[in-house]
């Protein structure tokens, strides 16, 4: 197999299945059905490894990496799924750090031709799929699978983990998951199970009691890691990573109770080289110091707001770098945008990915100092242009601004 052959046949994949990171709610495929035949077509992999299910709204790649990485320093084979990508396909199903083989997606790939014709999966599910088998190929110890969207619905949902975990509920994908923080979090609640432990990150009162409703229904141990204390620190360096580190902790706890050894100096050392684990980039990423430059894929409301406010706890003044989704609420974001800045907005390279003209009414009414433009690209080094040494830039608002960056400057830093 070729490079050419590999890239081909992951077009030739965006192609042919919906794709909700791509195209939208017209993507998304609600339900197990599909997902069930599929894993029934390969012979139920996901029934043959051992894994861990990590839902929420924002948090939950972070919180998957950090396990994953303390995991592997207990010495644990440990495969990670999550979406969506930045950069390559390949590093959305990982064991121990390293994305998948090349080889593996591309025979995979040709298995979507001998599908019988009464399986018609999403992008999403297939994927899944496809790291279901890749797991189980490789004998992982542990799978850590991150929800897609939702919870109930979602196709990793079909798994019978040994624990789970809902990092936070926040208002997004409204038009999927519902209008109210309550509706949404009844969505994620759908990934308790019966009997098994079920963690809880979320401070909000009402978010606590829904799951934990949920949790006694199901006979499930409830675990509120709101009110766990420590010291230890990531290598994560968000301020809001102190919350998914008490998700972190939560777990690693009931997976001791569970008999699987993990020390003290594995779970410290786990959570200092997560980068350096698994390979983790895009939240509150250092990109370089001369000028400080940082990404982050925060992209809903919850999100930008701990952001910005890291943001604005920098004296410095900012050069930042944002673009958005077609179905992003953007008059939300621009309340929250960073004081002492300057913006250049950019569209994109997604078909999702709005043009800043079109929200160019807003941009004027926030009466901020903005430029547009065509691409991610071009605004960066317009403002690299502009920025000091004793300035920043900063580049986030979506996963694909952030992706878009990190392919066209990530090879030349390295």
């Amino acid at each position: 197999m070729t490079n050419e052959q590999y890239q081909e046949a992951i077009d030739w994949l965006f192609v042919q299945m919906p794709n909700y990171q791509i195209d939208g709610q017209k993507a998304y495929k609600p339900g197990l059905d599909n997902i069930t035949k599929l894993c029934a077509f390969f012979g139920n992999p996901q029934d043959k490894i051992k894994c861990i299910h990590i839902g929420g709204t924002n948090g939950k790649g972070s919180s998957s990496n950090m396990l994953a990485s303390v995991l592997q320093e207990a010495g644990y084979k440990t495969g990670l799924y999550n979406s969506p990508h930045l950069i390559d396909f390949t590093e959305r199903i990982k064991v121990n750090g390293k994305n998948c083989n090349k080889e593996f997606v591309f025979e995979f790939i040709q298995k979507l031709r001998t599908l019988p014709d009464d399986i018609r999966p999403s992008f999403f599910e297939f994927t899944t799929i496809m790291a279901f088998e890749y797991f189980y190929q490789q004998q992982v110890d542990f799978a850590i699978i991150e929800v897609g969207l939702g919870g109930r619905l979602d196709s990793t949902n079909i798994i019978k983990p040994l624990i789970s975990a809902i990092t936070n509920v926040q208002l997004d994908h409204q038009n999927i998951l519902g209008d109210t923080i309550e509706e949404i979090a009844t969505e994620k609640a759908g990934i308790v199970k019966s009997n098994i432990p079920v963690i809880s990150g979320d401070e909000n009162e009402a978010v606590k009691n829904i799951i934990r409703e949920k949790a006694t229904k199901e006979n499930a141990p409830f675990i509120d890691a709101t009110f766990i204390e420590t010291t230890l620190t990531s290598d994560l360096k968000g301020n809001y990573q102190k919350k998914n580190l008490r998700v972190v902790l939560a777990a690693v706890e009931e997976l001791r109770k569970l008999q699987v050894h993990i020390s003290d100096k594995d779970l410290e050392n786990g959570l200092l080289h997560v980068h350096q684990n698994t390979g983790f980039i895009g939240r509150w990423f250092e990109f370089s110091k001369n000028p400080l430059t940082v990404c982050d894929t925060g992209h809903n409301q919850a999100g930008l707001e701990y952001v910005f406010s890291q943001l604005n706890s920098i004296d410095r003044h900012k050069h930042v770098i944002l673009g958005f989704v077609n179905d992003k609420k953007i008059d939300d974001v621009m309340k929250l945008l960073p004081e002492n800045s300057e913006f250049y907005f950019a569209k994109p390279s997604v078909n999702r990915g709005r043009h800043p003209e079109d929200y160019e009414n807003l941009l004027k009414e926030s009466k901020i100092f903005y430029k547009i433009f065509d691409s991610v690209q071009e605004a960066y080094l317009s403002a690299k242009e502009q920025c000091t040494n004793e300035e920043m830039i900063f580049i986030g608002g979506s996963n694909f601004v952030v992706g878009d960056f990190l392919e066209k400057n990530l090879e030349i830093k390295e």
